[in-house]
């Protein structure tokens, strides 16, 4: 029999929102335990290369700014009450990380150094090298072992339990055994990240697979803006490895096949430092119409010197060697738009709180709406620690004022015992799990992409309703206890169709363009009729959509240019 865990605080995902909610959850007093399908240090936060964004008075600086900056990026739908927490807080919780141990890089007269990120009038990214998350990463695992958090480390999640309405706890497999253990919880905090590898390629690892999104949407939680996907402007061909947006802060260049900085027809103000989505548009119209060089153009770092790369972007030079055969000392490498980010996810509150009760969810894999219609680079990692502080502190008062819910946990248990049982009898029918999550990938990056259609669009939700259903016959091939990855990664593309679906169902019913979401059919931004959040939530009959406004404070939405 299971051991019997239970816990006043769960936090299903161990990147950086996932810890430092753990971190400030048990701080407040709260028992505390964090669950991750892999080891902490292997979160997807690694991936976050280029520094974390922050308006620091003592440089001039102003929160208001970043805050204007950010309203502006996320093209007027992001929710300005949330952008100012976010934008507040970003100084105090970088000195808090600086404290704990991140060794930021300095300037020459010792100061904590910034560098020029896209969309953003001045420089207030502060970072490490090309790999910013990676040093927050380890130094939030230290913390964390400090604190003395229960981790469940290598367990995966498959079930959010709701018992009278209320978070009771989750059923979560046990890899290293195979076995299925209950955990009871007073709260439960989702920061499982995003869903990057319903799309093919993605600079995303392959856990980024939206399981806690899918987990909470299943429950009766609500999904908000997903169709705001954000493709970042440089990743390599084939591979689809993230070039940092470091590079273009130092000052790279992005050229076409004859040489030409095309960007002067796009952003003239900003250049190659415009936001995100305008960036790939930009180098996407231009592979379309020839200007690239097998569908990709080219990021010139060559004028910044041997020892700024090697300094400041010694990581990415590496991966542009390795991958591509490119040095980027000595020539241009070359790049393409590729899906990078997810703008949408979990509904919540600006203390993270979901539409269902004692259900919290911060990172990625939530939408508090800092990010709107298009994300600032450097403000992903700023917002998991804003967000993942605060659900932390606000789930660990919520407990203290209820009691853990009374439920039939024995028969739980056995309902999911039989669900996966079920999975794992499966006849072999010739199909694979790999094959259906290859064809959604393909489908979504061909027609849920940079630019979007009715048509395109309507074709996808028509595949992946065929996937689903073949998804519902898809074999296990390994029938084993431990380690059955076959399992797990079945599992996780479950979770990946459902956001999948709510993707493409946001992209259909947003008609018109704003931020990362161009329909060529629409492509004018509409504020009179699209000026609100489009909400997804699970039926009996289907998804259902509904919709939210967006909140605004003081910044009215003007046309944006770069």
């Amino acid at each position: 029999m299971p051991e019997n865990l239970q816990h006043d605080v769960l936090i299903v995902g161990a990147g950086l929102a996932g810890m430092r909610a753990a971190i400030a959850a048990r701080a407040a007093g709260a028992n505390t335990a964090i669950i991750s399908k892999v080891h902490p240090v292997r979160s997807h936060s690694n991936a976050a290369q280029g520094g974390i964004n922050a308006a620091l008075l003592d440089r001039g600086d102003d929160w208001e700014d970043h805050a204007y900056d950010t309203i502006k990026g996320s093209d007027y739908l992001g929710d300005q009450d949330a952008i100012e927490v976010m934008c507040r807080q970003a100084g105090a919780s970088l000195i808090d990380m600086e404290h704990m141990g991140v060794t930021f890089n300095r300037d020459d007269e010792g100061r904590l150094g910034t560098r020029a990120f896209g969309g953003q009038r001045r420089a207030r990214t502060f970072f490490v090298g090309d790999f910013t998350g990676q040093a927050l990463l380890h130094v939030m695992f230290e913390q964390l072992i400090k604190s003395g958090v229960r981790r469940y480390e290598e367990w995966f999640v498959t079930s959010l339990i709701m018992e009278g309405g209320q978070a009771a706890g989750v059923i979560a497999l046990d890899i290293r055994t195979g076995e299925l253990n209950l955990i009871k919880a007073k709260t439960v905090i989702f920061c499982t990240g995003g869903c990057g590898r319903l799309f093919e390629p993605s600079t995303n690892a392959l856990i980024v697979t939206g399981d806690g999104m899918g987990l909470v949407y299943n429950a009766g939680g609500q999904l908000m803006d997903m169709e705001m996907v954000q493709y970042h402007p440089t990743t390599l061909a084939g591979s689809g490895v993230l070039i940092s947006e470091a590079a273009r802060g130092e000052g790279a260049y992005l050229r076409d096949k004859d040489g030409n900085r095309f960007m002067e027809k796009y952003a003239p103000n900003m250049m190659e430092l415009a936001s995100r989505d305008v960036v790939s548009r930009a180098e996407q119209t231009e592979i379309n119409a020839g200007n690239g060089v097998d569908g990709c153009v080219y990021l010139d770092c060559t004028h910044l010197g041997e020892a700024l790369i090697m300094e400041r972007l010694s990581q990415i030079r590496e991966i542009g060697v390795d991958l591509a055969g490119a040095d980027m000392i000595r020539e241009p490498i070359p790049i393409r738009p590729g899906m990078h980010y997810i703008m949408g996810g979990i509904k919540t509150d600006i203390d993270g709180l979901t539409n269902l009760e004692g259900v919290y969810a911060a990172g990625e894999c939530a939408n508090v709406s800092v990010h709107g219609g298009n994300r600032l680079g450097a403000n992903s990692l700023l917002d998991t620690i804003v967000f993942g502080e605060r659900a932390g502190n606000h789930a660990s008062t919520a407990a203290r004022g209820r009691n853990y819910v009374e439920f039939d946990a024995g028969a739980t248990l056995a309902r999911e015992s039989r669900r996966i049982q079920e999975m794992l009898d499966r006849p072999n029918n010739g199909d694979r799990w790999a094959s259906v999550r290859k064809d959604m990938g393909d489908s979504m990056n061909r027609n849920v992409a940079v630019f979007r259609n009715e048509e395109g669009i309507q074709e996808t939700l028509g595949e992946l309703h065929n996937l689903k259903r073949r998804y519902e016959n898809v074999p296990v091939h390994n029938k084993g206890k431990r380690f059955n990855t076959d399992l797990v990664f079945a599992l996780e593309l479950g979770y990946m169709l459902d956001c999948a679906e709510t993707i493409a169902i946001g992209a259909l019913e947003r008609r018109e363009s704003r931020g990362a979401q161009f329909r060529v059919d629409y492509p004018d931004r509409n504020d009179e009729e699209w000026l609100h959040h489009i909400v997804v939530s699970e039926s009996e009959s289907g998804p259902q959509v509904s919709e939210l406004p967006v909140t605004i404070t003081k910044w009215t939405p003007e046309e944006r240019k770069y």
